[in-house]
């Protein structure tokens, strides 16, 4: 995995984006600004800091973090642990130590249980109220990012580093077992996400330069060519509006995708080495944190 975050105590927003379902990317791409925009006041910033929650004893950096039961449970890859976040309190709650290499996380409210995927293999379970191991679970060539889905009370897993290996695999939440059904993808998944009311899931698979599409129901497989751009790794869906956000390096762009046609409708500059992106449904915005200090708002 393409990791860039620092891991101390702050968070830089690095960019901001405001996206129109109808923008080309001719003219965003192209950096035109319309003479209609009107310029950002102080009151319309998207996002104002308002504490900094200290993790004084916490080593290197963070990886991917996971929100549940009023608690912000923190990957900290640096230190082999899992931070947890009192989110009302304020405060350090518990750390889960002897974590190896911890990099997704996911919060299942229905089991009461925490799933921290290692890059060393496996997913190592927890019981959110004692935070005791309740199990592992084995995945050839690591495993990183973790999405949990409600309604069937599954964990998804992106996992593997190779054409053999990469998949999506899936674990029962209530079982703590490796489910048999899974979706081979030909490369090393990054970033994905899956449709709340409907069957797709959208892949990253950076070695290939493209967007693999997997259908839960038909289990066919769509495959999404990102042309001149190359090493795709953070994702955000906005599935009401039908766009898929995806983050690219080379060269530093945010393209954007509609996903009933899986065109390619924006193509926006964006920050160096982002891993993260993040959709606000309510603003329509797209969150992205990158390795530049600096920071641009589209409108």
């Amino acid at each position: 995995m393409k990791k860039m975050c620092d891991s101390f105590v702050w968070l830089l927003l690095i960019a901001i984006f405001n996206v129109s379902a109808d923008a080309q990317p001719s003219e965003i791409g192209a950096g035109k600004k319309s003479s209609t925009t009107p310029k950002a006041t102080q009151s319309e910033k998207p996002l104002v800091l308002t504490e900094a929650i200290p993790l004084e004893n916490a080593k290197g950096r963070f990886d991917r973090f996971a929100l549940g039961a009023g608690r912000l449970f923190v990957a900290a890859l640096g230190s082999n642990a899992v931070e947890v976040i009192n989110i009302g309190g304020r405060i350090l709650d518990h750390t889960i130590t002897g974590v190896p290499n911890p990099q997704g996380i996911a919060f299942s409210p229905e089991a009461n249980k925490i799933f921290v995927a290692s890059g060393r293999g496996k997913v190592y379970i927890y019981d959110a109220k004692s935070y005791d191991q309740i199990a592992t679970v084995d995945f050839q060539g690591g495993a990183d990012n973790l999405r949990y889905d409600s309604a069937t009370k599954r964990v998804y897993v992106g996992c593997g580093n190779d054409e053999m290996t990469g998949a999506i695999a899936m674990i029962d939440a209530t079982t703590n077992q490796r489910l048999p059904e899974e979706y081979n993808l030909g490369g090393e998944p990054e970033s994905f996400h899956f449709e709340k009311s409907g069957p797709n899931i959208y892949v990253n698979v950076p070695d290939l330069k493209q967007i693999v599409v997997v259908n839960r129901t038909t289990k066919e497989t769509k495959r999404w060519p990102l042309n001149d751009l190359e090493s795709n790794f953070p994702m955000a869906l906005d599935e009401a509006d039908h766009r898929l956000f995806v983050g690219v390096h080379v060269p530093p762009r945010l393209a954007v995708f509609d996903t009933n046609s899986g065109r390619l409708v924006a193509v926006l500059p964006s920050v160096q080495d982002t891993d993260d992106l993040y959709f606000d449904s309510d603003r329509k915005r797209v969150y992205m944190p990158g390795g530049e200090a600096s920071s641009t708002h589209f409108k």
